[in-house]
């Protein structure tokens, strides 16, 4: 349950219960205001009985003969003054006789004369109190309900308000990514506590960019000062002596993985910095995927079969995106039992690549973590064939240069990897043509043309 949903149901059910107090002391209020009222009306109604029985009679004849004087009839008061009469007092009074008509109060008032005690009736209609009572209660039970929905709008409306800056700021923030670190939370203009907060945030995103580019700019520059080593040592050991030669070779081998691991922590560098991709241009997809898959590979028992869709133009760098099928590539023939197949197809404006092998497959916990750096699956994890765990997060972030996506897709037996591109949709300058005849005997090239069957060689 949200802030702005908690807060409008408190607030409204706050209002509910001061207006349910309220409503109850009203009513309490009112109908002892409006008794006492009528008690009054028939108080003094008692007492000018009593005046009109005293003029008519005359002294010493007020009365029936037994100290009882019967009420007036209904609605009929006598002008007169308040109080006993002159010569008489109030001695007794009961008030709220139960009588068949109950719209009517009737009180007992007992005057005390020359000629003895008078008991007098008095009387008086509790229609007014009656109607003023149902008055308030048909204004109350609709008013009440209609006020609550008022508060509660506005409740909503205000709250809404106040904390549409944090749905901007949290939107900002799930947005911000590593590559976009230097965007920032929009700050409202008011000096409250969400101004401050987003102040905060960007305080700690300029930090958190200071660090990350630190980061990046170190690996970087390791990366760029191992090459110049790494290649010194190269030559020097190309150029050990015979009896020398079979450390070296072994000792090559390490060092081409060290060149290996910083050319590809120089290229995360670059991809992470967001830099410019090198040399871009419009070029035809299926041939880099072509040229690039039929490459000799170490496992000449895996056979690679492509199935190409030719013309397929996209504005990008050749260099990266030999890169990201290579790797694609080296990853399936690392882990397939006997094949591998390349498709590349364009369904609408988008250009998918497929990568297909028959090996043990990505478990689906693990179609996540694939794509960290460093990370290798335990059936990966040694030297001679495990990789350094780079390969699927340069081919990733080189996807995502290129504003497209790389990501596992469910595959039975074996993995398929899929990448995304959009596409210019201008044909394309030079034809697929013949590299059916450059392919190595141990690969399969199948082109699809959109006029043409299969010709597989």
């Amino acid at each position: 349950m949200g802030v702005r949903l908690r807060t409008t149901l408190t607030a409204t059910a706050a209002v509910a219960a001061a207006l349910c107090l309220a409503s109850i002391a009203l009513f309490a209020a009112l109908d002892s205001s409006l008794t006492a009222s009528t008690k009054e009306l028939a108080a003094n109604d008692a007492k000018e009985q009593m005046r009109v029985l005293k003029a008519e009679s005359g002294p010493g004849h007020a009365g029936d003969g037994k100290g009882m004087v019967p009420p007036l009839e209904k609605g009929a008061v006598p002008p007169g003054g308040e109080g006993p009469l002159p010569g008489s007092a109030a001695i007794g009074e009961d008030d709220g006789l139960p009588v068949p008509d109950e719209a009517v109060l009737v009180v007992r008032r007992t005057f005390e004369t020359e000629d003895g005690p008078v008991t007098v009736f008095g009387k008086a209609s509790k229609a007014p109190a009656l109607a003023a009572m149902t008055t308030l209660r048909n204004l109350l039970i609709p008013g009440v309900p209609a006020l609550l929905a008022v508060v509660a709008l506005f409740t909503w409306l205000a709250v809404g308000r106040v904390l549409h800056p944090v749905s901007a700021i949290r939107a900002k923030v799930a947005d911000i990514t590593a590559h976009g670190l230097h965007e920032r939370v929009p700050e409202p203009d008011t000096r409250d506590e969400i101004a401050a907060l987003a102040r905060t945030v960007n305080a700690t995103l300029d930090r958190l960019q200071t660090s990350v580019d630190a980061q990046r700019q170190f690996v970087a520059d390791a990366a760029h000062e191992l090459r110049s080593p790494l290649a010194i040592l190269r030559t020097r050991l190309e150029l050990a002596r015979p009896a020398e030669k079979p450390l070296a070779t072994a000792a090559l081998d390490d060092v081409a993985r060290l060149q290996s691991l910083s050319a590809d922590l120089l290229l995360l560098a670059r991809l992470d910095a967001g830099e410019p991709l090198p040399r871009a241009e419009e070029l035809d997809l299926a041939q880099v995927v072509a040229e690039e898959a039929v490459r000799k590979r170490p496992r000449p028992d895996v056979h690679v079969y492509l199935d190409l869709t030719p013309d397929l133009l996209l504005h990008g760098s050749a260099d990266q995106l030999r890169r990201l099928v290579a790797n694609l590539v080296d990853n399936a023939v690392r882990h397939a039992s006997t094949s591998v197949h390349v498709t590349l197809t364009a369904p609408g404006d988008q250009a998918v690549l497929d990568v297909v092998d028959d090996g043990p497959g990505i478990p689906p916990e693990h179609r996540a973590i694939v794509f960290d750096r460093f990370t290798r699956l335990d059936h990966a994890r040694t030297r001679d064939t495990g990789g350094s765990g780079l390969g699927l997060p340069i081919a990733r972030d080189i996807a995502r240069a290129h504003g497209g996506t790389l990501q596992v897709v469910p595959h039975s037996p074996g993995a398929r990897l899929r990448a995304v591109f959009p596409l210019s949709g201008r044909p394309a300058a030079y034809p697929l043509g013949d590299l059916a005849v450059r392919a190595p005997s141990r690969t399969r090239l199948t082109t699809t043309r959109p006029d043409a069957g299969h010709s597989t060689s």
